[in-house]
């Protein structure tokens, strides 16, 4: 009898067993797997995520596609009035004086009259801060002699940028049949203005400002500079044929993010759309610089007047990655055992190849630090008689 008990007993222990196993594995198989990080759906018709300082794309939709981009034009404007101020060509000193042209512009203005006189600085302000239409065609008349002329140099810095979708034919953004740009290209134009002519964010940060003495008050049109932290900028721009559109610049963490933003249904959704792609940039990205996690050796020189060339990292050793992704990083470095010369300062030596679970990430040049030159005759003799001489 108690035999018979401890069987059935047994039995019972071992069904209860086997349903908690079961009810274990159904818990653990019905726990949703973590999936990787999606962007956020955006309330326009184009849109793109750029890090400025390696040009990577974190987001992107409809990037390539060609439509109206309004006042975002005016990056293109601004990029080379800032590069002939570089240059030296025109100073934020220099007056300024309307022509009949800029004066009758219309749409986003400081009410130029023909034959005004206004500093580069004030006019920039205006077009940075208020979005002056006459301003920037004052700015660019003063440079360029026509707007015309300022159009073909927006063109061709364009076509530089490799800007493929994009055509201007004003200085201003107001709408003309054939002007269009990408989402893709007002971040890479919006890359270049902040590479180039980083002064532009002492503009852009502004949020109230005033021209002529105090007499005509700036108020900034993009409100993220008062409820975004950490932006920089930059443009933005609205017609009835483009909607509303946006080049937002932001930073943090030694991180700079640009998005591109065209045609949203309205401006609250423009600033909500880039809001999006901004925090979706930080919360997933960061930037960081990899460096070898060995000493680089010097690489022997075959008949070069130096023994030896010493190898090192060439280029941009920045790289922007998933957040996720740090802790399993590996670095393997390819480089060649023997050179002959002559060698060039900067010279390819060889490879840093980075990469994360057996997925390639990048690969970094590695190259030579200095010059060696080729051994002529006289010098290949005499460094032969002295390992004669020393083998002795």
């Amino acid at each position: 009898m108690d035999r018979l008990y401890l069987m059935q007993a047994s039995a019972r222990l071992k069904r209860t067993l086997s349903f908690l196993l079961a009810i274990t594995l159904f818990m653990i198989l019905s726990v949703p797997v973590k999936a990787a990080p999606q962007g956020p759906e955006v309330s326009a018709k184009a849109a793109v995520l750029m890090e400025k300082s390696t040009g990577r794309v974190l987001y992107e939709s409809n990037p390539h596609q060609a439509l109206p981009p309004a006042s975002v034009t005016k990056v293109m404007s601004l990029l080379l009035i800032g590069e002939s101020i570089k240059a030296g060509k025109i100073s934020l000193k220099d007056e300024v004086t309307a022509s009949e042209h800029a004066a009758s512009m219309g749409g986003s203005q400081i009410y130029l009259e023909a034959g005004e006189k206004m500093s580069v600085e004030d006019l920039l302000k205006s077009v940075v801060i208020a979005s002056a239409n006459d301003a920037v065609v004052a700015l660019a008349e003063h440079i360029a002699g026509s707007e015309t002329a300022f159009v073909a140099m927006m063109n061709d810095k364009a076509a530089e940028l490799g800007m493929k979708d994009t055509h201007f034919v004003n200085a201003s953004g107001l709408d003309a049949e054939g002007h269009v740009t990408s989402a893709y290209d007002i971040a890479l134009m919006s890359r270049a203005l902040l590479l180039e002519y980083p002064e532009i964010k002492d503009f852009a940060t502004i949020w109230m400002d005033s021209v002529r003495g105090g007499e005509f008050q700036l108020a900034n049109t993009n409100k993220l500079i008062r409820t975004y932290t950490g932006a920089t900028g930059l443009k933005t721009g609205s017609t009835s044929l483009a909607g509303y559109c946006l080049a937002a610049s932001a930073e943090r963490d030694g991180m700079e993010l640009i998005c591109g933003i065209l045609g949203s249904p309205s401006s609250k959704e423009r600033f909500a759309a880039a809001k999006s792609l901004l925090d979706y940039g930080f919360a997933n990205y960061t930037l960081i610089e990899v460096f070898p996690k060995e000493v680089l050796l010097p690489i022997p020189v075959k008949l070069g007047k130096l023994p030896e060339v010493q190898p090192v990292i060439g280029g941009d050793n920045r790289l922007i990655i998933d957040k996720g992704l740090v802790k399993s990083l590996e670095q393997t470095i390819e480089l060649s055992e023997e050179i002959e010369a002559p060698v060039l300062a900067s010279q390819k030596l060889g490879e840093m190849i980075v990469t994360s679970g057996g997925t390639e990430l990048c690969r970094i040049p590695i190259v030579a630090a200095n010059n060696v030159e080729r051994l002529g005759f006289a010098g290949m003799y005499s460094r032969l008689f002295r390992s004669m001489v020393m083998s002795k």
